[in-house]
């Protein structure tokens, strides 16, 4: 993917931020200046350029690039011309989801995919409810993603994601769902769906409860061993909700499963029930995987505009962190 705009600084530092983003399936080159971008043109091979408005068009298709988006300085509007373009002062990473939903849509993407050994796939799982199973999600990918690459899939069907994040999504895990069935998977769809909170990855999760319930959970096992397979992400972590017993074929693909547990009556026998399953079903190996964590509550927690922080700040956040030191 070449880049080019008439102001060399914001050209090199858009550069260089995707490159350490990694969340486009191309090398990234920035160029600042035209002639040196046509010469390059000629003898290699540009997939995918991002061009200042400035540029007419003529000069543009002398870099011979196959596909085009162009870099506005207003707001952009729907092309009246031959390429879309993107308002380029937005914040880079919501540019780029904007770029790879174009590149997606045109007839002619070939599907790029990463070459990449498989990450590791974690797996946050409880049958009881109230057990701070999303808050241990959030507080390990946290910590993890300061030395890792690492995306979070919630698979909860009403999250309240949006409202902790305090972020409108233009699209998420409903819309990755979709093209997962009509299409299969490729990167470059992840890549128009992925948000970024501090250095943690994550997809948005459903819009509605019924695009969890149209899925199988063989298709949701094959949509993440898809993307630890072929994507730059080292670590994945599977937040999920009450999935219903077709949890179980996706917790097959996890290579751990962290299980809050509780120690009340109530609890234990949802507990039991859920092991009973496993082995009825033919999965009684999966209970070797699971491993059984009983995180502290953090009542003193309240405000939710900067609820995340503050999961790394007491006492959940350092029983996490001993409890990574101890995993291999």
């Amino acid at each position: 993917m070449a880049v080019y705009d008439t102001d060399p600084l914001y050209t090199e530092r858009f550069t260089e931020f995707v490159n350490q983003k990694e969340q486009v399936p191309f090398t990234v080159m920035a160029f600042t200046a035209l002639d040196r971008l046509k010469t390059y043109g000629e003898d290699h091979k540009i997939e995918l350029l991002l061009i200042s408005t400035s540029i007419p068009r003529e000069e543009i298709e002398k870099t011979g690039a196959a596909y085009v988006v162009m870099l506005a300085d207003g707001e952009a509007a729907p092309p009246e011309g031959p390429y879309p373009s993107v308002y380029k002062y937005q914040a880079a990473d919501s540019l780029m989801r904007e770029v790879m939903k174009y590149y997606c849509d045109d007839p002619g993407d070939p599907g790029y995919a990463m070459v990449s050994k498989a990450g590791r796939t974690i797996g946050v799982y409880s049958p009881i409810n109230r057990c701070l199973k999303t808050s241990f999600a959030l507080t390990m990918g946290q910590l993890l993603a300061r030395d890792l690459k690492v995306l979070y899939l919630n698979l909860e069907d009403c999250s309240g994601f949006g409202r902790l994040i305090g972020e409108e999504y233009r699209g998420g895990l409903s819309d990755l769902l979709y093209y997962y069935s009509q299409e299969g998977f490729r990167w470059v769809r992840l890549g128009s769906v992925v948000y970024t909170w501090g250095e943690l990855d994550y997809v948005p999760p459903v819009q509605y409860p019924e695009d969890l319930c149209q899925v199988t959970g063989q298709m949701m096992a094959e949509l993440v061993t898809h993307i630890a397979r072929e994507s730059v992400y080292e670590s994945i972590i599977l937040d999920f909700g009450q999935f219903g017993k077709k949890a179980a074929e996706v917790l097959e693909v996890c290579d751990v499963v962290y299980m809050p547990v509780k120690d009340d009556c109530v609890s234990a026998a949802k507990i039991e029930e859920f092991e009973e399953y496993l082995m009825s079903s033919g999965r009684g190996s999966l209970k070797d995987r699971i491993q059984k964590i009983k995180p502290p509550y953090h009542c003193s927690f309240s405000r939710k505009d900067n609820y995340l922080e503050q999961l790394l700040w007491g006492e959940l956040g350092d029983y996490t962190r001993q409890l990574l030191r101890k995993q291999p």
